[in-house]
């Protein structure tokens, strides 16, 4: 049986639905870029929060961390709820706070509906663990989130304590810690992709992951967790979309000739248009992931690296 929860229309997500919040989030105390570009803090929060404005070389506390997620939840979550659930015991209110943060979907999920209904317990938790997709896929990470929200909403029970355990660090010489949940196959991709920027020779330890950390501006510590994961997204999507502004002016040039009878010949001031066209995308790619350049002159020309994280 659940345990008993005060109600109120002035509820707030508990400590300990915070905690859970950060368990799955995951809490970074030194502004990082997000895999879009967009400078993010703390419990994902970025500019849109209202709360903060993050920049680069900000850094904060793990209480101050605390404090903008209270108040972006306030602003920006707990009303949705409140409207979504009346009524709501704690446990209940945390869960679907919870869910609202990842989903922002507290107000057309079937399952809400469902448990205003008092629908049976088993239809509830099977309307909320369909949420389990990103991009049209079922990911592990999202399916194990949907149960712990599940558990907290039917049974009370909650996947922290409000407590937070100091967070484990690694051992010399060792592996890694991974500060997010994934699967198997999920940290496969994730030290292929180390090893593909060279961090790495197969296996992946802590001083590749602090390696890239150093070199990414990062705080180096041997964790993977939200700021050192989005950036090695980063660099994977600069990889990407460099190579047709590379391959672009070769196209061009090695373009067969056409004879001045041919109607599909193009103007001489085509070759040059195609050429534009490549330079400005190889330019919109390199401002845009301006920080994955700062990488390589990390250590031939640190000014020009920090430079480049500075905006």
């Amino acid at each position: 049986m659940a345990p008993a929860f005060p109600r109120g229309t002035d509820m707030q997500i508990s400590a300990q639905g915070v905690a859970t919040l950060k368990h799955h989030e995951g809490e970074v105390l030194r502004a990082y870029r997000c895999p879009a570009g967009i400078w993010t803090i703390g419990v994902g929060l970025t500019a849109a929060s209202g709360v903060v404005k993050p920049k680069a070389g900000m850094t904060i506390t793990s209480a101050e961390s605390t404090s903008l997620l209270q108040q972006a939840l306030r602003r920006n979550y707990e009303p949705a709820v409140k409207a979504a659930m009346p009524g709501a015991k704690q446990h209940e209110f945390d869960a679907g706070g919870n869910f609202h943060f990842n989903t922002g979907a507290i107000g057309r999920a079937t399952w809400v509906k469902q448990w205003r209904t008092k629908a049976a317990a088993a239809v509830i938790r099977a309307g909320m663990l369909v949420w389990n997709k990103g991009g049209g896929k079922v990911l592990p990470g999202l399916v194990r989130r949907r149960e712990d929200e599940a558990r907290m909403l039917l049974e009370g029970k909650y996947p922290v304590s409000a407590r937070n355990a100091a967070p484990e660090k690694p051992k010399p010489g060792g592996s890694p810690v991974w500060a997010l949940a994934m699967s198997g196959p999920e940290r496969i991709r994730v030290e292929e992709a180390f090893n593909a920027l060279g961090y790495g020779g197969g296996m992946l330890f802590a001083t590749d992951v602090q390696n890239f950390q150093r070199d990414h501006g990062l705080t180096i510590d041997g964790i993977i967790g939200r700021a050192t994961l989005s950036t090695l997204q980063r660099r994977i999507d600069a990889a990407a979309k460099a190579k047709p502004a590379a391959a672009a002016p070769v196209i061009a040039a090695a373009a067969p000739a056409t004879g001045a009878g041919e109607t599909l010949a193009l103007p001489p001031s085509a070759d040059w248009l195609i050429l534009g066209l490549a330079v400005a995308y190889g330019l919109w790619v390199a401002f845009r992931y301006r920080d994955a350049i700062a990488a390589h002159l990390t250590h031939s020309a640190p000014r020009a690296a920090a430079f480049l994280r500075s905006f």
